[in-house]
């Protein structure tokens, strides 16, 4: 995966293509970037005053931009401009598979770079005024879900070696420390700096066994029934919308009934995750990538 451009204050990116300050793509507005839309269970209590008042779910945001395109005298440029970002508009890898997005990337002052997963809906153009350098665009993203993401984070756990902890003195004598290959579970630690949960992916690369992840603030836990060969991996990925497990060969790997993939998220600050695999070679790992996400910008 390619390092995101380094975006500067009032810059973003659209699919790839750079708008606002220091490009030719000028923005006047963008709007959308409040609470997003919920969907309500209100009922009525038949034959009674009130409201039952039921759970709530916040559907995708929808964000548009007022912006136009504007390279004074010259209609090759403003074209140019205009083709891109029709192109990455009809980015056919998002267009014609289900669950797939592209990305808003937008910063502020003050603010680290957020990302929003999405696909862009309307681009509209007017191109009346294209002769003259001028091209003004209506432009609207609808996102995945309601939250912000930062950039990717990823850290990788060795299954043989503690990625933290250690002896506390004074020690008590007699102690046991157990190191059985069939039973090694040692706990890494990560951080969500974001203010929501944030859904992972967690990729094991073998050689080992029925591999069993563990958020240990939750209790939540994905097991892994299969085995895989040295160089082999499975790979969780946790997101809405994708919600898939996949091997390295391109099948699948069954997980056992107790698994909720759909519950198994990064809490916001301080996680722990524990995993351990059959693997008496000790060399076996886990990769975990997560973005921090936030309520709001």
């Amino acid at each position: 995966m390619s390092t995101p451009v380094e975006l500067i204050d009032h810059q973003h990116e659209l699919a790839g293509v750079l708008i606002g300050k220091g490009t030719p793509v000028v923005i006047a507005d963008i709007e959308g970037l409040g609470r997003a839309p919920q969907r309500t269970s209100d009922v009525e209590p038949p034959g009674e005053d009130g409201l039952w008042l039921g759970p709530d779910l916040f559907g995708g945001r929808s964000i548009r931009i007022n912006a136009g395109i504007k390279t004074p005298g010259n209609e090759q440029a403003a074209l140019d401009v205009h083709a891109a970002l029709q192109d990455a508009a009809d980015d056919e890898a998002v267009r014609l598979t289900g669950g797939a997005t592209t990305t808003l990337r937008l910063k502020f002052p003050g603010r680290e770079t957020r990302t929003v997963r999405g696909r862009i809906r309307t681009l509209d153009a007017d191109l009346t005024q294209a002769k003259h350098g001028w091209i003004p665009l209506d432009i609207e993203f609808t996102s995945q879900d309601q939250l912000f993401y930062g950039e990717q984070q990823t850290t990788s756990m060795p299954l043989g070696s503690l990625t933290r902890g250690g002896l506390t003195f004074p020690l008590v004598f007699p102690f046991t420390i157990e190191y059985t290959a069939g039973a090694v579970g040692r706990p890494g630690f990560l951080t969500n700096a974001g203010t929501a949960g944030t859904w992972p992916i967690l990729r094991i690369t073998g050689p080992c066994a029925n591999p069993r992840i563990t958020h240990v603030g939750s209790g939540r836990t994905l097991a892994v029934q299969g085995s895989l060969a040295a160089g082999e991996w499975v790979e969780i990925d946790t997101r809405p919308g994708w919600r898939t497990v996949l091997r390295s060969n391109g099948g699948g790997m069954p997980l056992t009934p107790q698994s909720r993939i759909d519950l198994f998220r990064l809490d916001p600050g301080l996680n722990e995750i524990h995993w351990n695999a059959t693997d008496p070679t000790l060399t076996s790992s886990l990769a975990v990538t997560w973005w921090p996400a936030y309520k709001a910008l």
